[in-house]
């Protein structure tokens, strides 16, 4: 149930269980592989909600704990692709690129299914390294095999976007077409996380001009969710691609939150595109600042309450005497805050 939820965009839920299970295996002495699964599980929670330091420290005593118990055993293949998706979130792909080599990651994958697949993280690695010809190579090798098992959804395994990016150089037709599939998956899933992370992928494998479109939609779902790295990274892309379409004000303002969102999630390698994208548009970088994250501002919570009863974004912004746009990042910073979406919201305030 905990994974569903996590998958869901119930991340908050979701963790309340795993520390629930990592309680009563603990107490009951068992600190093998069942418990390495579960920090490992509690990380990758961390990571869908963008919080990747405190990830990054979950996966690892998972780790820890699966090489006590032995290896290339699947606790061990989950940490470890786990990790290495964290570490290139955090921008961190030369550490990424070491915990691959010193788990022997590329020299045998396992066939049994393991999340990440491991195929699946390599080729995203060889991605982030510009070894596209290698990346395509694993990436579609990877998602034959799922589709063979069913394993379809983008949510469980974005693979599809991973192959979209590295087909656009030489093959921009196809990168299309992979990316519109991806987008039509996600769409029967449903979630806004993973809708709004393939919009965000397919805009890259387009013109600026309809890129910019395909974004906002793309961090209009976001904003509905809890995926606050995500959300962060669209931001950024979209700021980008109105920057190049000649609209200096708003993609200012897209550029300034995502940058401020990256910093939040610890995404550093985020954080220094939108600083170069803003310098480039000939704007200083504000001074980013630190926020309780689990703390809900009186705004926040006036929003929150109002949306948690069924009141849509126009109706809350009328009590609040604001607008729509306002109420959007409102409750898009309740959701990343208390780990829900707005299907949650009601619980997770009672909570």
């Amino acid at each position: 149930m905990a994974v569903t939820l996590m998958y869901c965009d119930q991340p908050g839920r979701a963790e309340e269980l795993f520390n629930a299970g990592i309680m009563e295996f603990e107490s009951k002495g068992w600190r093998g592989a069942h418990l390495s699964f579960v920090y490992t599980l509690l990380g990758y929670v961390r990571f869908r909600r963008g919080r990747l330091a405190e990830a990054e420290d979950f996966v690892r005593n998972g780790l820890q704990i699966a090489e006590r118990v032995g290896h290339d055993i699947p606790a061990q293949w989950y940490a470890v692709g786990t990790l290495i998706e964290t570490l290139l979130a955090r921008g961190s792909t030369e550490e990424a690129l070491r915990v691959a080599h010193a788990y022997k990651l590329a020299e045998g994958f396992p066939q049994a299914v393991v999340y990440p697949d491991p195929q699946a993280v390599w080729g995203k690695l060889l991605l982030a390294q510009g070894r596209i010809d290698e990346a395509k190579q694993h990436l579609s090798a990877a998602g034959k095999r799922l589709d063979l098992r069913g394993t379809r959804n983008p949510s469980w395994s974005p693979w599809q976007l991973d192959l979209a990016l590295a087909q656009i150089a030489k093959e921009p037709e196809q990168a299309r077409a992979t990316a519109a599939e991806a987008v039509a998956r996600a769409r029967v899933f449903g979630t806004s996380s993973a809708i709004g992370h393939a919009l965000r992928v397919s805009a890259a494998t387009v013109d600026a001009s309809r890129a910019t479109g395909l974004l906002q939609e793309a961090v209009n779902h976001l904003e509905q969710s809890p995926a606050a790295c995500e959300l962060a990274h669209a931001l950024i892309d979209h700021g980008t691609a109105l920057h190049t379409i000649g609209d200096p004000h708003r993609a200012a303002q897209q550029l300034y939150r995502g940058m401020e969102a990256a910093s939040a999630c610890g995404a550093n390698g985020l954080v220094s595109r939108a600083r170069s994208q803003l310098a480039s548009a000939g704007l200083r970088p504000r001074r980013l600042h630190a926020s309780e994250q689990d703390t809900l501002t009186l705004a926040e919570h006036a929003a929150a309450t109002r949306a948690s009863v069924g009141l849509d974004n126009a109706a809350i912004a009328a009590e609040l005497r604001t607008d729509a746009q306002a109420v959007s990042e409102l409750l898009s910073a309740v959701f990343t805050k208390l780990g829900t979406d707005r299907l949650g919201l009601r619980r997770a305030l009672e909570g």
